[in-house]
């Protein structure tokens, strides 16, 4: 029981707060260095720092663990800095992979294109990004400043914005899976980030339901929907990896379809010539 006491009050909460930055440091070096986002969806940081931000100006009405409102913090700053260097080295659509860095965009099959009002989050220029996080920032702390005198008003507002926030959260791996659906490969995205995804998932559960502090309900429904989406991402890696598998696949089915059709051609019927009907003469 020492051991459980010490894990839930010591050491799952530093894992919790130091988590964004295990989970992203190797995806944004990796980037740094290769000098290319592609196969990274930019629909992470938009996700991310839309949940944190929510998350901090959910606090005063909540207040959950220090330990939650530190890692959000931590959040907002390594997704900044992801979103920087993943929009300075994003490809151009023309370039080979270039529309991987493009939430939801494919190169060949488009089920899964979803026509954003005024193209949101797929602008080609840098400063409509930091334009909708400013004015996200500014809208929230007009709210806050305007309802937080009035109790009951304040009370629904901030479940509101727990409620938003987490379940934006929640749906954080689910523009990774459609990309590495639609392009049969997790080519670009980091395994060390699913792992960290995945250890991050099983260290919160274990926290959220073994910790005394307050951890409100709806951190832990979020947390068991985004546990599963993460295992289903991971689940993808270990089928497509870096495509290379989805390529093979392509290449056999298309060279069935060759040897089908060469086969048809040869089992048809033969036309009738002279020298096809001598020899039918002969066998009879």
């Amino acid at each position: 029981m020492g051991l459980v006491s010490f894990i839930t009050g010591f050491v799952a909460p530093i894992f919790i707060i130091i988590s964004p930055i295990t989970s992203y440091a190797d995806q944004t070096y990796s980037m740094h260095r290769t000098k290319s986002s592609a196969g990274f969806s930019l629909d992470i940081p938009l996700i991310m720092l839309v949940a944190s931000i929510l998350k901090v100006f959910y606090y005063p009405g909540a207040r959950f663990d220090t330990a939650l409102l530190i890692q959000a913090f931590i959040m907002i700053v390594i997704q900044l800095v992801l979103l920087k260097i993943a929009l300075d080295h994003r490809p151009s659509p023309s370039s080979k992979g270039g529309e991987a860095a493009i939430p939801f965009a494919g190169t060949r099959d488009r089920e899964f294109d979803i026509p954003r009002p005024y193209n949101f989050w797929q602008w080609r220029s840098h400063k409509p990004y930091w334009q909708f996080l400013l004015y996200l920032f500014i809208t929230l702390v007009a709210l806050e400043l305007l309802i937080s005198p009035i109790p009951t008003l304040y009370a629904l507002y901030s479940a509101g914005l727990g409620a938003i926030g987490l379940t934006v959260e929640a749906t954080l791996p689910l523009p990774q899976i459609l990309s590495n659906y639609k392009s049969r490969s997790c080519k670009g995205f980091r395994v060390s980030v699913i792992a960290n995804w995945i250890a991050g998932d099983i260290m919160k559960m274990f926290w959220f339901f073994t910790a005394t502090s307050e951890i409100p309900w709806t951190f832990k429904l979020c947390g068991i929907f985004q546990m599963c989406c993460d295992l289903f991402l991971g689940g993808q890696y270990f089928v497509y990896g870096d495509g290379e598998v989805g390529k093979m696949v392509k290449e056999h089915a298309q060279g069935l379809g060759m040897e089908m059709r060469m086969n048809g051609h040869a089992n048809g019927p033969r036309a009738r010539t002279p020298a096809g009907e001598k020899d039918s003469y002969l066998e009879n």
